[in-house]
């Protein structure tokens, strides 16, 4: 019964604050769906530029409260209301969040322009394309955990962010292959299991990798102080 009731909770966890990420984040939801059903370029193109103007107000500070409840779990932090453990991580990281929602959205128009006009000019680069998108993906993921761990200004946080991304290739490649694997069984996984499940699951993977490397820093770090 023990080991059942653990079960449930953690059911419960991820099904309740997965459905408050979807909640806080309808209008951009409703944008990303009309995107991927429409057949015309000029609806799409007209979709992506509202759903970049709004990521900022609400995509970025939803998934850094999806962020920071996973954060408690892993932290094994003092327990409390599952919703109001939510909108208080909302409302603490929203300005970290919504600042960096701007810069990084930025980056990912200006990609998209860049890449919409230069693609395919040959096969470097196309390729030169797909790695900064990778790159660009992973620092914008490991954004999310920096943000909602590290109690520090914009620049720093926008500092260890890089440094971690490019600094730990385990966890470069834990955020791009635990992105594959999840799309690809959305894509034949039924419908609740993405409502329900999707979005915490993908932070818990992700801010589990990222805090075991900020934990091997850390002792790292403390190891060099203890031998000055």
């Amino acid at each position: 019964m023990s080991g059942f009731y653990k079960v449930s909770e953690w059911i419960m966890r991820f099904s309740v604050v997965n459905v408050l990420w979807i909640l806080f984040n309808i209008p951009f939801v409703f944008l990303v769906i009309n995107m991927v059903m429409t057949d015309k370029i000029a609806d799409f193109i007209v979709l992506l530029g509202l759903a970049l103007v709004l990521a900022p107000f609400l995509f970025f500070p939803g998934t850094a409260a999806l962020f920071a409840s996973c954060r408690d779990w892993i932290l094994d932090k003092e327990r409390k209301s599952l919703v109001r453990a939510f909108w208080g991580h909302y409302l603490e990281n929203y300005k970290q969040s919504f600042i960096g929602g701007i810069f990084l959205t930025a980056l990912w128009a200006i990609w998209l322009v860049d890449m919409y006009f230069f693609y395919d000019i040959n096969l470097f680069t196309t390729l030169l394309f797909v790695v900064m998108g990778g790159l660009l993906f992973v620092f914008n993921i490991n954004f999310f955990s920096v943000v909602v761990h590290y109690n520090v200004g914009f620049k720093q946080i926008l500092t260890n962010t890089l440094l971690i991304s490019v600094g730990s290739p385990v966890l470069f490649f834990v955020v791009l292959i635990s992105s594959a694997f999840i799309f690809y069984a959305n894509l034949y996984a039924p419908v609740f299991l993405m409502l329900f499940f999707t979005g915490t699951l993908y932070a818990f993977i992700n801010f589990s990798a990222f805090y075991r490397v900020y934990l091997r820093l850390t002792e790292r770090y403390e190891a060099s102080k203890n031998q000055e």
